[in-house]
C-alpha cells in the first residue's frame, strides 16, 4: 500500500530523522514527534501538510496518549507506529546510580510501551497497523559497561516478542530493528549519559572505548532503504538485523548458549523430579 501514515518518535535525529524524512520523500505521511518540534522545521517547510511535527517526551504516558490520538485524528489512521526514541547509559553496573538506570528504562522501555498502549486500541479498531520498535544488536547479544542499555533493549526484545503473539489475530504485525554501530549522532553526548568514578573498572573501560572507535561504522542514510521495504512486506519479520554486525554477533552468542545448556543437561534434567499434573488457576 503506498501512501503510509507515520507516527515516529525520536525523529529529530539519526535514524528517526533519516526514515522521516526517506518516508515523505515517496509520498508517505508522517507524525514526527520530538521533545522539540521545532528542530523538525526544515522537513515541515519542504514536505508541508505530509508532515505534522508533535512535542513529545515519551515518559510522559499521558502526553504520549494524546499525541498519538492527535496524530490519529489528523489523518485518519495509523499504519506505521515507529518507536525510535532512546540513548545509552554508559558504566560499569557496580557504577551507575538507580535513578539513571531508571530513567533509561523510562526512555528506552517504558516510553516505547507509553506509544504501543495508547496506539494498539487504534490500530485494533482499523484492523491494520505495523509496530517497530528500533531495539540493537545489543538486545541480543550484552557487553560490559553498557549493561543497562543491553538490559533496556532485551525487555524491549522480550516485549515486543509477547506483543507479536498478542496482536496478530488483529492484523497487527510487530518488527524490531536491530542496528549495529553506524555513524549517527547516537555517540554523541545527546544520546550517552556517562556514569561512573570506580578506578577498578578504569582499564576495562578503556578496552571498550578503544575498541569501540576502532569499529568501523555503517553509513545510517543506507538504511532507509531497506527500512521502507520491511514496512511494505505482507510478512515482515519479527527481527531484522539492520546492517553486518548483528548476524555474525547472534551466530557466535547462540553457539555459545546452546553449548553451555547443552553441557549442563543432564543436571537440567535431573531437576525435574518426577512429572505430574498440576492445576493452573484461570485468569
Amino acid at each position: 500500500m503506498s501512501d503510509k501514515i507515520w507516527f515516529i518518535t525520536g525523529a529529530s535525529r539519526g535514524f528517526g530523522r533519516i526514515w522521516a524524512e526517506a518516508a515523505l520523500k515517496r509520498g508517505d505521511k508522517v507524525a514526527a514527534s520530538a521533545r522539540n518540534p521545532a528542530s523538525l522545521t526544515d522537513l515541515k517547510k519542504n514536505y508541508g501538510d505530509a508532515l505534522l511535527p508533535l512535542a513529545l517526551d515519551v515518559t510522559d504516558s499521558g502526553q504520549a496518549t494524546e499525541v498519538v490520538e492527535q496524530a490519529h485524528r489528523h489523518f485518519g489512521r495509523l499504519d506505521i507506529v515507529l518507536n525510535n526514541a532512546g540513548y545509552a547509559l554508559v558504566g560499569a553496573v557496580e557504577e551507575a546510580a538507580e535513578v539513571a538506570v531508571r530513567a533509561e528504562f523510562e526512555t528506552n522501555f517504558f516510553g516505547a510501551l507509553h506509544v504501543i498502549q495508547a496506539a494498539l486500541p487504534l490500530l485494533r479498531e482499523q484492523g491494520s497497523g505495523h509496530i517497530l520498535a528500533v531495539s540493537s544488536v545489543s538486545g541480543i547479544v550484552a557487553s560490559p559497561i553498557v549493561g543497562f542499555y543491553n538490559a533496556s533493549k532485551w525487555a524491549l526484545e522480550a516485549l515486543h516478542e509477547s506483543l507479536a503473539q498478542e496482536v496478530k489475530s488483529f492484523g497487527i504485525k510487530v518488527t524490531l530493528l536491530e542496528p549495529g554501530a553506524y555513524a549517527t549522532d547516537f555517540s554523541s553526548q545527546s544520546s550517552l549519559r556517562m556514569s561512573g568514578g570506580i578506578e577498578a573498572y578504569a582499564a576495562l573501560k578503556a578496552q571498550v572505548f578503544a575498541a569501540g572507535a576502532a569499529m568501523e561504522f555503517g553509513d545510517p542514510q543506507a538504511t532507509a532503504e531497506a527500512v521502507l521495504k520491511i514496512v511494505d512486506l505482507q510478512e515482515p519479520p519479527l527481527r531484522f538485523f539492520v546492517g553486518t554486525e548483528g548476524l555474525p554477533a547472534a551466530r557466535a552468542a547462540y553457539a555459545d548458549r546452546l553449548a553451555t545448556w547443552e553441557a549442563w543437561q543432564a543436571l537440567s534434567n535431573a531437576a525435574q523430579g518426577t512429572p505430574r499434573k498440576h492445576t493452573i488457576a484461570a485468569l
